[in-house]
């Protein structure tokens, strides 16, 4: 097959409300420096959202909320492709076919993150167990070359080489065969209360994350209940010091120093210090960010999505009907 000038990129993220630094610092600010040298589309997986029960209403606000922090975090819609998930039935339509002819249980059985979400409990949605096909789904309709991501979501990106590779052996060879692509610092943004677990939207406690919505007040608040570690040092081991090294992490990265100058600037200094004035990196960074995001109207987010709709079913149809003939069902 043929590859294009520019490598293909697919990301999304699903719109289930509270998009957070890790979401940011890990995810979405990375794909705004990717548009220059490769051809980007970036989705709304509304989805996979639906795995879990949603409000109406809520679930539509969240739509246009997290496509206007797309734009707000720099992802340029004359540069990429910004669309809507359930805009485009390509991706069920070929959900549907590979859960039919690639897709194993025995390859959903092992993925760690429906464990992780189902916790033992089998009365969940079938779609919460099969949503990794639906991932794969949206990834191998597009080309994609590479996918951003962090090492806990590297199982999926694996399985869609899988189910790619099964059915290109199976029938033609229809689907390029993706790799991830993980950025090693401050790819994994961790809890402040738990230095130990991903930054997480759908964590119990708000002190868990930082809303990229939330007011100065919050955010101040936040940073100065994060947990630290035992001693007083200001250094980064994330060993020895998880706490710590997540804190210096989102400094560094939103401040723009190394952390080797952070560690020199608070040589001797306190845990209380170095809060007080991270904090106030954070409230700066969030002032800016939502003054772009504030800037955005619903009405422009709906022509972003309405444009990359048409740009994605383009490419979409195309491979489906190329998989359809494949299959003999066209």
């Amino acid at each position: 097959m043929i590859h294009q000038e520019k490598p293909t990129i697919f990301s999304g993220v699903q719109p289930s409300g509270n998009l957070h630094l890790g979401n940011y610092l890990g995810a979405i600010s990375r794909w705004a420096n990717l548009q220059d040298k490769n051809q980007c589309i970036f989705c709304v997986v509304d989805y996979h959202a639906i795995t879990i029960k949603q409000d109406p209403l809520e679930l539509k606000k969240n739509i246009i909320e997290t496509a206007k922090i797309y734009l707000a975090s720099g992802i340029d819609p004359k540069k990429s492709i910004i669309f809507q998930q359930s805009q485009v039935s390509e991706h069920t339509e070929l959900a549907w076919i590979l859960n039919c002819v690639s897709a194993r249980m025995s390859d959903l059985n092992k993925m760690t993150q429906y464990k992780d979400k189902a916790e033992g409990n089998e009365n969940v949605s079938v779609g919460l167990f099969d949503y990794p096909v639906l991932m794969a789904s949206d990834i191998l309709l597009y080309n994609t070359d590479l996918v951003p991501t962090g090492e806990d979501q590297k199982q999926h990106v694996e399985l869609s080489r899988t189910l790619a590779k099964r059915f290109n052996s199976q029938y033609k060879e229809l689907f390029r065969i993706p790799e991830p692509l993980i950025e090693r610092s401050g790819a994994r943004i961790m809890g402040l209360d738990d230095a130990f677990k991903k930054m997480s939207k759908s964590a119990k406690s708000e002190f868990n994350y930082i809303g990229l919505l939330d007011s100065p007040e919050q955010a101040r608040k936040k940073i100065m209940k994060a947990v630290t570690d035992t001693g007083s040092e200001i250094k980064y081991d994330k060993e020895n010091k998880p706490a710590i090294s997540n804190l210096l992490t989102i400094y560094s990265l939103l401040s723009k120093k190394t952390i080797k100058e952070l560690e020199v600037d608070y040589k001797g200094r306190g845990y209380g210090d170095f809060k007080k004035d991270l904090a106030e990196v954070v409230i700066n960074f969030l002032s800016d960010f939502q003054k772009r995001y504030n800037k955005i109207s619903d009405k422009e987010v709906v022509s972003v999505l309405l444009k990359g709709k048409k740009k994605a079913k383009n490419i979409a149809e195309k491979k489906l009907s190329e998989v359809k003939k494949s299959l003999g069902v066209l």
